[in-house]
């Protein structure tokens, strides 16, 4: 993809100005589950994948506390050892868009979970309000996210019971988890840099547009002490690609050539950043204003072709 210098406006999350909701579209989110913090998709609806042929559903996956981590999985009903995809969401936690790509997954013979990393402490995706949205999104720090990840894997390598089909032996191993991708959109994909340079069991990622370098300390992400992406790019264990926007309004081209240029002095030559540069912040999220059908369905494509290469 070309690189174009393009001023920059916003970081993750938006304002309220950036979607335009009517009254009819906030009602029509409510009822079908998407964030009303995000605002509503301003020429069409949403995209809807069927569950047709797939074991789809929201479920709880216990941890090592009495805490239950919300979670959603999608699979093929016949699915018997199918690679893996965990999903990380942006601000926005858990809602109606982040099924519906576990779904497309699953229709491409994935096993795709995803979750609310968020739920401790609020429901992101019922927040009206972008200011508390950000407060809450606060408290998920990389540490909390990254051990949730991990009992994520934990629970799949258990093999449990979710409905599958059963076999001779009993229960089908619907998971193979030593094939286990990621991707994550927005904030979700700087998770995807920092899982895939910190968790073992991960063999691939596919980053959106997410937050390459550490914000600046007035930002609500610059408050946590951590690394970010850049800072581990020289320990990057596994290939990632980043899908990135051209007319992001936070993430500017010149941290995304600095990241690039990060992992080819590093010797990471499969990892790497393409632009698309007419799209913006959050391209690929039908049900918002800012999504770019071409970029999407063009960075959907690579998706597939990432995880078909290294899984």
């Amino acid at each position: 993809m070309s690189h174009t210098a393009l001023p920059l406006t916003r970081p993750e999350g938006s304002e309220p100005r950036d979607f335009h909701v009517s009254r009819r579209g906030i009602a029509g989110l409510f009822f079908a589950g998407y964030a009303l913090g995000a605002g509503a998709a301003a020429a069409q609806s949403p995209i809807s994948t069927p569950s047709a042929g797939l074991i789809a559903k929201d479920l709880t996956v216990p941890s090592d506390s009495d805490y239950a981590i919300p979670a959603y999985i999608a699979l093929p009903e016949d699915a018997k050892r199918r690679p893996v995809v965990l999903v990380v969401p942006e601000i926005f936690g858990l809602h109606d868009y982040l099924r519906d790509v576990c779904r497309r997954l699953a229709h491409q013979g994935y096993v795709a979970l995803t979750f609310d990393p968020f739920a401790r402490n609020g429901n992101a995706a019922a927040l009206k309000d972008t200011a508390e949205v950000r407060k809450l999104v606060e408290t998920a720090t990389n540490e909390q996210v990254m051990g949730d990840l991990k009992t994520l894997i934990r629970w799949l390598k258990s093999n449990p019971d979710i409905g599958q089909a059963r076999r001779l032996f009993g229960k089908a191993k619907f998971a193979d988890t030593s094939r286990i991708g990621i991707t994550g959109f927005c904030w979700g994909g700087a998770v995807v840099w920092m899982a895939a340079s910190s968790i073992p069991e991960i063999k691939a990622g596919v980053a959106w547009y997410g937050r390459l370098e550490r914000p600046a300390a007035t930002d609500f992400l610059g408050k946590e002490e951590r690394e970010w992406p850049i800072d581990r790019a020289s320990g990057l264990r596994r290939p990632v690609l980043g899908l990135y926007a051209g007319q992001d309004g936070g993430i500017s081209l010149d941290s995304v050539e600095r990241m690039n240029a990060a992992l080819k002095a590093s010797g990471k030559t499969a990892s790497h950043i393409e632009v698309y540069k007419d799209a913006k912040h959050g391209f690929h999220a039908d049900y918002r204003a800012l999504y770019n059908e071409k970029a999407a369905k063009e960075g959907w494509s690579q998706l597939l072709k990432w995880f078909s290469t290294y899984l």
